[in-house]
């Protein structure tokens, strides 16, 4: 199981929120080069970067911070937030972003992530962010009536093979993952599902291995020093 740590960037700062609230919003660290640099030094082999601007507003705000991160970490990047276009696709996968993450325009233009999936294959990932089992979209502003176990389902159908899944009400709170709602998901398709929000401790990551998943975000944790990311790596490898 592969550890990633988060790196969310606002206003081009790193920042974590309490259950995806923006007005939540508390900076972590002024750089986002430097905190991966420190998570590359603990050993973390990947970096997960959400543009929270983008997200809310349809349009990516932080891409310079991400380019920076890839080239002078030299860690592979998965992104999500603000792509909603074919064209801001290529120009990720152009500037040597490792997977791309799509959320809303998952949902609302399926199309063009059959398209995505078609050109760009395991490049291309999708978020699954549920509140009470619906999909959340638009920054987790607004929820649809859409089920997140048959949106899995559907994005399975299409060759997409990594999910990331995030229970909003977990994400920042430090209480734990939905080890159910994981389980579920992990049970229902056979895309590599990554854990999202939530985690708290050693104890947590444990527990997420036993569910089988591929890979944990871990955000919050990291930050607070609740978690030590080389503990962490270690639980993941063993």
């Amino acid at each position: 199981m592969i550890i990633i740590p988060a790196i969310d960037l606002k206003e081009g700062n790193c920042v974590r929120l309490y259950q995806g609230k923006m007005s939540s919003a508390q900076v972590v660290a002024r750089d986002a080069v430097k905190a991966a640099l420190e998570f590359k030094a603990a050993g973390a082999e990947f970096i997960h970067m959400v543009d929270l601007d983008g997200a809310v507003r349809g349009k990516m705000y932080n891409l310079s911070q991400v380019i920076r991160v890839i080239n002078e970490t030299g860690l592979p990047v998965e992104v999500g937030g603000g792509i909603r276009n074919i064209e801001t696709i290529n120009n990720l996968i152009k500037n040597k972003i490792s997977r791309v993450i799509l959320g809303t325009a998952a949902l609302n233009d399926f199309n063009m992530l059959e398209e995505a999936v078609k050109k760009y294959g395991e490049k291309i990932a999708v978020g699954i962010d549920a509140k009470d089992g619906r999909v959340a979209v638009d920054g987790w502003v607004n929820i649809s009536k859409t089920d997140y176990i048959d949106f899995a389902k559907k994005i399975e159908d299409v060759g997409v093979k990594t999910i990331i899944f995030t229970d909003i009400g977990r994400d920042g709170t430090l209480k734990g993952a939905n080890l159910m709602q994981l389980s579920e998901i992990s049970s229902s398709v056979s895309c590599n599902i990554i854990a999202s929000g939530g985690v708290s401790n050693i104890e947590d990551v444990k527990n997420l291995k036993n569910t089988g998943v591929y890979g944990v975000i871990i955000g919050k944790a990291i930050y607070s020093g609740a978690v030590s990311i080389q503990d962490a790596i270690e639980v993941g490898r063993n």
